[in-house]
This record gives structure tokens, sequence and C-alpha cells, in this order.
């Protein structure tokens, strides 16, 4: 199926598959769609070593990669970063914090555990991670939140990578046709993780009409063939499927969390700041009611993850040991399609089902006006 997507950036299918696991990737692509890496959460090291597997196992196919670059609104010591950023978390949310640990009584991990850097969601990473991106053959970059930065632009025009921004209302599609972006993603309210407060089917032909001759993919709710060729029928390019990926044998997920996505239902989910500090769509569970309960707000991107981040390496651990007060915070980002969670697939079963029944649905829209 060719759309103006697929000339971009040389994949076969109109779907993208976004997802923080290489793995899932590496899969989507080779099954034709087109993955994109999800590489907030790696320091620079660890992300040239993901792509460098991610390049090896593809053998020339094409794959992107997301960053989040918000602007900058905390104000703190560059030569002294985590120092400066911890200073400002307010002493009450961190008590909060501990007390929420301890009352669901959540161990702490053993000495030298792996975690990721809780100032990754800090303008000053960008520029590193950006140098590690165009050290390799990716094929697209897209910015997840707000719009690029012109450096960001520039250097992957001089590199000859497309870049891609999220929007979310039509003010932000024109903040980014401005910035010279080659591929808007009107993301849905539906969405998993960061969304507004337009649902796809209304956004969808917003930002279409205002694109011009810039491609648009559809985010939100876009998991199987017919959401796809609804997308298609919008005027989109294609789909940027994220929440999908979350049900695959490839997802990182710790399984305790993907058995809650299958018990889940489309009414699970809220859009929610107390994990990164913006609001976020995420599977609903014991850690936002306490949040709600607690009269606390979040704070400000990236003091909100550093807040929260080892909380979150804690219940992720015993949650998969099985613990019982960590089954009941366990949460992760998730769209409103988790409630048609239904069993685990490979990834390339997903991409075959998608695009299988987008097809089918497209040729049968065809025979209702021939």
């Amino acid at each position: 199926m060719q759309t103006a997507f697929t000339d971009l950036v040389g994949c076969t299918h109109p779907l993208v598959a976004f997802e923080r696991s290489p793995g899932v990737v590496v899969e989507a692509s080779k099954a034709g769609a087109f993955g994109v890496l999800a590489a907030t959460a790696y320091t620079a090291e660890e992300l040239d070593a993901q792509l460098t597997w991610i390049e090896g196992e593809l053998g020339g196919r094409p794959y992107g990669v997301d960053l989040l670059v918000p602007e900058q609104k905390v104000v703190a010591d560059r030569d002294n970063l985590v120092e400066s950023l911890r200073a400002q978390i307010p002493q009450e949310h961190i008590d909060f914090v501990a007390s929420l640990m301890d009352k669901y009584d959540i161990p702490r991990l053993p000495p030298g555990s792996a975690s990721h850097d809780p100032t990754n969601t800090d303008a000053s990473k960008v520029g590193g991670l950006l140098d590690v991106c165009f050290a390799h053959d990716i094929g697209l970059i897209a910015n997840a939140l707000g719009t690029p930065p012109a450096d960001m632009v520039q250097r992957a025009r001089a590199a000859g990578v497309p870049v891609a921004a999220l929007v979310g209302k039509p003010q932000h599609a024109e903040r980014q046709l401005a910035a010279g972006v080659d591929l808007l993603i009107a993301q849905g309210y539906e969405a998993g993780g960061h969304t507004g407060e337009i649902a796809t089917m209304v956004l969808t032909p917003e930002i279409t009409d205002l694109a011009g001759d810039v491609p648009v993919l559809t985010a939100g709710g876009i998991g199987s063939g017919r959401q796809l060729a609804a997308a298609l029928t919008l005027g989109a390019s294609g789909g940027w499927a994220g929440s999908v990926w979350l049900s695959t044998v490839e997802d990182v997920a710790v399984q305790a969390i993907k058995d809650k996505f299958l018990a889940a239902t489309s009414s699970d989910t809220e859009r929610n700041r107390t994990r990164t500090g913006k609001p976020a769509r995420q599977l609903i569970s014991a850690w936002h009611k306490e949040w709600a309960e607690s009269g606390l707000s979040a704070l400000p991107m990236p003091l909100q993850p550093m807040l929260t981040l080892d909380a979150w390496n804690r219940i992720d651990a015993a949650a998969e040991a099985g613990h019982a007060g960590a089954l009941e915070l366990e949460s992760f980002f998730v769209g409103q399609l988790v409630g048609r969670f239904t069993g685990i697939r490979t990834t390339r079963q997903v991409v075959d089902d998608i695009m299988t029944e987008c097809h089918a649905r497209l040729a049968a829209g065809a025979r209702l006006v021939s």
C-alpha cells in the first residue's frame, strides 16, 4: 500500500510501531511497517548500543527514533544538574512518595540495580541523544512533545532525515509547520502517553486540512485494520500506533502489567500528570487514587519524573515478583485501546492482522460506491 508516508520513509505498510522495546521496532520493520524507538529513557551510550543492535538486525530496512524534547521550563545549574534539580523538589512531595512506598510495603531495590537517567527529560540532555541518532542510519526523527528546536531541524536537514512532530490541536500543527517539519502526527485524546483533549476522529481531518502537502499520520486508537482504514479515509497517510504493541511478545513490560492490561476495559485509563508532570494517559491504579487524595499537584518536567522514577522501578520489580501492594500500584502508559486487548501476539502477527483487515475494509468501502 503506497501513501505519502511510505514514500517519505521507504516502508511497505503505512503503519508505525512506536515502542520503547527494540525487539518490537525490529520485528515491525521486518514485517513491512515502520518501527520507531522511544529513546528518551536511554542515556547516550545506551541509545548508541540499542541503535547498533537494531541496525544489525534490520540489515538496511528503515526505522526511526522518537525523542521527548520539552521546552525548558525549570531553571537549573547545568554544571550541577542533578543536585540543582533535586533541590527544587518540595520536601512534602518527597515525603508523600516515601509514605506511599511504606504504605504498600514496596521493597527497596538491591544496591547497583539498573535505572534510567532521571534527568533525561531535561532539555540540556537532548544534544547528546541527537548526536547518537545522527551518527546512525535512522530514517526518521520525531519529537513527541512540543515544537522541535531549530537546531534539531537543521541537523536533520543536513543528514537528510525527515522530521516528525506530534500535535494535539490545530495551533500545534501551525507551529510545527512553521518550524519546517516533514510529517505531522495527529494524536487524539484517546491515545496513550502525552495527549491533548481533542478526539482522533475530530483531530485528524483538522490537521490534514492544515497540512497541505505535508503528510499526516493518525495516532490514538490505532490498533486494528478497521481503525487504520478509518485514518486513511479521514485523509491521513497512515497510522501511528503505540498501545497495541504493549500486548506483544517482544514488548519489555513485566508480565504483571501485561496481565493488568488484558483485564482492563477502555474506561480504565485516565490522563494524569503524576508520572511525568504533563498530562499522560495511563492505566488507573492505586497510585493515581493515592495522589488524588493527597491534594498535591504534580511538579513540572523533569522534576516529577525525578521524584517518581525510583518508586516506579521499585513497583515494577516487586510487581513482577507477585508482591500484592505493588500489583495494586502497578501501571503504565496506555490508551483507551487497552479495552480491546484479548491476548499476547507477536509483533509480526499484529502487523499482518492490521494490514489484512485494513485492505479488506478499504475494499469493502470501495464497493459501497461502485
